[in-house]
């Protein structure tokens, strides 16, 4: 009894924390979360409403709940379709539902009638759920209310509901502690704990590789992916991010540039939003100091579009804002999305189509002179910015020994600030015609065909003189990211003599996902596939020697080479860790000497700048 009754002051204690916290946290949210927009669901049947209008934002459904709501939508609906789109790693399946006039449920139905395709993935972070909840309450507003039927006019949407269903149900009050609410939500990774949000490329979780074949089939015209915030505290409630840098494809840019964002944001702010381009602080302590912006790498949700030519839109609601805030903000960014989708139908179709064209001519020819931006980095150019903020208070922590920021809810301020908003391109390759993969690095061949790259398999062998890559100065991280273990490398180009067997792949780049083909296969592209661990054999050393054996090789090799002798002991006089280290000694000459392995740090992977001829 004694121990039940700990047990229970420990739960109610930390019950206590989490209502104190959270408390805390709305009364300093509701300050800055004015509400002047609308309501949605005020007059909405009252067996219509979603199970979070149900409890006045207070909850999120679990995992079964949404799914009842979506089929109850399809049943209700020929405008509704319930599907799953894959199974998570426990078994659940992958929810999604389709909106769509005329019957158009099918990918090959919606390409045949042209109609645009906005792919909208929720809960990647299932703790961040207010996607989820705005999904459900729009499709309502589509299908049941049918207040924006006329949306499906030219559009077909794709809600992925749940796409890390086994998070999701990881479901708790202490999931994420920086948050104002709902009550109880997900957790931030799958059953593997594996971050989604970090899997676009290497494609490790099983529900990554559902989401990337659903994204072959409908080909979507414009991506959603919709998450909550964390970081310091400030009065903006919708944050967003796209990808509109150099190493976009510039139809894209143009349509981000000159449409989604003019377009969209006057909007939201007419609303009653303060929407704002997602930035971090320079200083987290101290956030007048300026913040910062600009581009993700394809690991990411933008940055993978980006490379398969699509536009794609991160919307990031602040996690100190009522969930009721942060629900209806998603909802209103996507209506306006589909708002100017319907308007203007034929200029993103045209952006998307050119964007493809582009990708498609690159590989039909090879140019020495030709290049390709694989990686953006932000520049040390600030423009002026008046920061909308909170009133805080910097002082020393007792606790942490560092200095603590308090934030203040008594009033809103501004200050001036400046803006690290450019990026620059910080690397490009030159693209090959094409690539060609002994057959052998099975998982690399079929990771490509995953991602919807063409493979041409050769029939016979093929003998040449090839351009790939050797790594020098390897290193690995003491510890794994995303499950992975990373080399850091520098890359050295080369030309060598090389046979690939029969059943080799070939990547040829004259198609739409050359660019998704060049960033997994060029080594320097920030997430390639040799950066993603899947090439990591090649830095083994598999023979080695025996040290009684390397003295006379050494000594004999010392013999013969003058140069050798005075490359040595120049290195012994300037290297005192090479000195005392009788191995590092040896292995000097085995590495100079015929025995070493010629093929330890060299890319198997050699890039064709013509195809070759097939026996």
């Amino acid at each position: 009894m004694g121990e039940r009754r700990e047990g229970w002051e420990r739960v109610s204690a930390k019950r206590l924390i989490r209502a104190l916290t959270l408390f805390l946290i709305t009364v300093q949210g509701e300050v800055w979360a004015a509400e002047p927009f609308v309501h949605f669901s005020k007059d909405v049947p009252k067996e219509w409403l979603t199970p979070t209008e149900r409890t006045d934002f207070r909850k999120t459904p679990r995992y079964a709940e949404t799914v009842a709501y979506c089929q109850k939508l399809a049943d209700a609906s020929d405008l509704v379709h319930y599907t799953s789109f894959g199974k998570s790693g426990e078994g659940r399946d992958l929810p999604l539902l389709i909106l769509a006039k005329d019957g158009l449920l099918t990918p090959n139905a919606t390409h045949a009638a042209e109609k645009l395709v906005l792919l909208v993935q929720n809960c990647i972070h299932p703790g961040e759920c207010c996607g989820k909840d705005a999904s459900m309450m729009l499709a309502r507003d589509i299908a049941i209310t049918k207040k924006h039927e006329a949306f499906l006019d030219h559009v077909v949407i794709v809600f992925v509901m749940i796409f890390s269903p086994d998070g999701h149900e990881r479901f708790d009050a202490y999931s994420r502690i920086n948050q104002n609410g709902p009550d109880e939500m997900g957790w931030r990774v799958t059953s593997r704990n594996l971050n989604l949000n970090r899997d676009y490329v290497k494609a490790d979780a099983v529900e990554m590789q559902a989401l990337i074949k659903l994204w072959n089939c409908w080909k979507p015209d414009l991506h959603f992916d919709n998450h909550t915030t964390d970081g310091g505290d400030w009065q903006y409630d919708i944050m967003y991010a796209v990808e509109n840098h150099d190493a976009t494809a510039r139809p894209i840019r143009r349509w981000l540039d000159d449409k989604f964002l003019p377009s969209v944001m006057p909007a939201l702010k007419k609303d009653g939003h303060l929407p704002m381009r997602y930035f971090g602080l320079i200083d987290r302590s101290n956030p007048t100091m300026g913040i910062r912006s600009g581009g993700f790498s394809p690991r990411f949700s933008t940055g993978y579009a980006a490379i398969r030519n699509r536009p794609s839109v991160l919307v990031e609601m602040h996690m100190l804002k009522p969930y009721r805030t942060r629900v209806i903000g998603t909802y209103n960014i996507m209506l306006h999305a589909l708002e100017l989708m319907n308007r203007e139908p034929d200029v993103l179709r045209k952006a998307n189509q050119q964007a493809d064209q582009k990708a498609v001519q690159m590989g039909r020819s090879y140019s020495p002179e030709r290049t390709l931006p694989i990686t953006i980095e932000r520049t040390n150019d600030a423009v002026p910015f008046r920061f909308k903020g909170v009133k805080f208070t910097r002082v020393h922590s007792e606790i942490s020994g560092d200095t603590r920021v308090i934030y203040d809810n008594s009033a809103p301020y501004e200050v001036d600030s400046v803006w690290f908003n450019e990026t620059k391109v910080a690397k490009s390759v030159n693209p090959p015609l094409a690539y060609i993969i002994p057959p052998q690095w099975t998982e690399v061949i079929e990771l490509l065909e995953l991602h919807d790259v063409p493979i041409v398999r050769t029939t016979g062998q093929i003998t040449g003189s090839f351009e790939s890559y050797r790594f020098e100065d390897v290193s690995f991280t003491p510890w794994p990211y995303e499950g992975r273990f990373s080399p850091k490398y520098k890359t050295v180009p080369i030309v060598e003599q090389r046979t690939f067997p029969a059943g080799s792949a070939i990547v040829p780049l004259d198609h739409t996902q050359a660019k998704l083909a060049i960033h997994l296969l060029e080594p320097e592209a920030p997430d390639s596939l040799v950066k993603w661990g899947f090439f990591n054999a090649i830095f083994e050393q598999k023979e080695y020697a025996e040290h009684y054996i390397l003295e006379s090789l050494a000594e004999k090799m010392l013999k013969d080479d003058p140069k050798l002798r005075e490359e040595f002991d120049k290195k012994l006089e300037s290297d005192e860790a090479f000195r005392n280290d009788p191995r590092a000694r040896l292995y000097f000459f085995y590495r100079r000497s015929p025995y070493w392995d010629e093929r330890q740090s060299v890319y198997p992977v050699s890039r064709l700048l013509t195809m070759p001829k097939q026996k």
